[in-house]
Formats: structure tokens, sequence, C-alpha cells
């Protein structure tokens, strides 16, 4: 009499195993690292293919369940592939956004750092090929005469010095105004170099910090997982 007790109470569990469908996962499986955002926009797209088909499973296995001699324990079976199925199909969403996330940042690191490039590039070059001054009308000499004389030619000799050095003297501030604007850019240069390579180093250590939290959080959701499929596995 014993025995068919026995029979019994453990034929029904052994029938509600075969009949939800998936056998329960031991230990959650590592998620492959993103490599492209094709890749992760296609894993994303996959993800949310998955989670309908997920629910579509577990509506049919929960309907199934109403016709078991144990709906309660059917029923909560099914609930617990479905959560464990649903966090397998979480840890991938994690990872491709975060992939998506940290390739923008690094996109727009790189721009940055083109862009401060160029501009030492463009400022380098203008202060060894400075532009020549435009020529002054008023330096134009004025037509000589058919015949003059020496002391003629001197005097205009003189005079064009004398225009040409009152003009050098007045275009003394501009220079110096160029060569001070030069400065300023090549110093804005190097800030902005400066700045790169900090925001560089910043998002390595900000790198290195999420790896290290996304392994610690794959690593819980391992351990939590395998803790459920454990717990799944007793009657």
């Amino acid at each position: 009499m014993k025995n068919w007790i026995w029979l019994a109470v453990m034929l029904p569990g052994a029938v509600l195993a075969q009949d939800i469908g998936r056998p329960a996962t031991i230990g959650a499986p590592r998620i492959p690292e993103t490599h492209s955002i094709e890749q992760a926009d296609a894993r994303l797209a996959q993800v949310k293919k998955d989670r309908e088909v997920v629910e579509a499973e577990f509506n049919a296995s929960e309907a199934l369940c109403y016709d078991k001699f144990f709906v309660n324990a059917c029923i909560d079976k099914a609930k617990e592939q479905r959560r464990l199925r649903l966090a397998e199909l979480r840890q991938v969403e994690v990872e491709a956004n975060y992939f998506k996330r940290r390739n923008a940042v690094e996109v727009r690191d790189r721009e940055l750092e083109e862009r401060a490039q160029k501009d030492a590039a463009e400022a380098a070059y203008n202060a060894a090929h400075p532009k020549p001054p435009k020529p002054n009308p008023e330096l134009k000499p004025a037509p000589k005469p058919a015949a003059v004389s020496v002391q003629q030619r001197q005097a205009e000799h003189d005079a064009r010095e004398r225009a040409r050095a009152a003009q050098e003297a007045a275009d003394a501030p501009k220079r110096a105004a160029k060569a001070a604007e030069f400065e300023r850019k090549k110093a804005e240069s190097e800030k902005r170099q400066a700045e790169v390579k900090a925001k560089m180093a910043e998002k390595e250590e900000k790198k290195r910090r999420a790896a290290e939290a996304q392994k610690a959080e794959a690593a819980k959701a391992e351990a939590a997982a395998k803790a459920a499929a454990e717990a799944a596995k007793k009657p």
C-alpha cells in the first residue's frame, strides 16, 4: 500500500517536467562580448523576439497545467522556467546596450582628438607660411618724368624709404597682434590636447570599472540562476 502511495506522489512530478518544455538551466551561460554596432542591434532584436517566444511558451504551458492533477506545482515550475530564460535574455540585452554606450563615447573622444590635432597642424602651418601683406596703393611711385637729375632720383629714393619705414611702423602693432593671436591659438590647442588625453585616461578608467562591474553582475546573475535552478530541482 505504501508503494502505491509513493508512486502516486512521484509520478505526476516526472510527467510535469516533460509537459512544461525546456529543462532547467544549470548555471547561467557567459555572454560573448559584442564587437560591432550591427551585432549589438541584431542581438537586441533577437532578445525581443525570444522574449515573445518565452511568453508564448509560458502561456501554453500554463494552460496545460490546468489539466494536471497538481495545478499549482505545474504553474510554479512553468514560471520558474520563464524566469530563468528571461534572466538569460536580460544578460544579453545588458551586454549589447553597454557596448553601444561605450562605442558612442569612443567615437566622440576620437572626433575631439582629431579636431585638436587638426587645429594644431593648421596653427603650425600658418605660423610657418604667413600670408604676404597686401600692397598699399599709396606706396606706388609717381610716374617719373622723361628725364630726371641725380638729385631728383635720390630725393625720390629717400621719400620711398621714409614711406616704407612709416608703413612698417604702422604695421608693427598688427604683426604683434598676429603673433599674440598665434600664441593664444597654440596655447588653446595644447590645452585641448591635454583635455582630450585626460578624458581618454578617464574613459579607460571608466571602461575598466565598468568591465569589473559587468563581470561582478554576470557572476552574481550566474550564482542566482544556479541557485534558482537548484531550488527548482527540489520537490
